[in-house]
């Protein structure tokens, strides 16, 4: 801690130690600014967000897709591969397409929706409720943890 200084007396300090003077916080009133070697700060920043990056999770969404005329059977299929991929920490998209007439019946679509949800309850959440975009209405689930 040198305190306040002029700019000229800093680069005079930081020269003299043979180092970098850099701005940590330019917007502080006054700035503040370290005495340092400023290949070994980057190389140290670069460091720390590659860590970061490493420790990040991402989160990836799966779709599970259907028809409204869909199956008993064909259904157990898809919610048991919805509760695979719950089961994995996944997002999953449930979507119901709608063909030639069948949007005259969305709200067969919604119902089969909600019935796909109360399947899975106890692996996931309704994350977004069922909400009509184009042809398609769809729900996204999110992991219970």
């Amino acid at each position: 801690m040198l305190g306040i200084m002029s700019r000229n007396e800093a680069l005079r300090h930081a020269n003299e130690a043979d180092l970098d003077l850099v701005k940590v916080s330019p917007n502080a009133k006054p700035p503040v600014c370290k005495i340092l070697d400023y290949g070994k700060f980057r190389y140290q920043e670069v460091r720390k967000q590659k860590e970061a990056k490493k420790n990040q999770k991402t989160v990836v969404v799966k779709e599970i897709r259907m028809s409204v005329r869909v199956e008993e059977h064909d259904l157990e299929v898809k919610a048991k591969a919805c509760r695979k991929f719950l089961q994995q920490g996944n997002r999953v998209k449930v979507s119901v397409r709608f063909r030639g007439r069948e949007m005259a019946y969305t709200d067969r679509g919604r119902q089969l929706l909600n019935n796909f949800a109360d399947r899975v309850s106890e692996y996931g959440n309704i994350d977004k409720s069922p909400k009509l975009e184009g042809r398609n209405m769809s729900i996204f689930l999110t992991p219970k943890k």
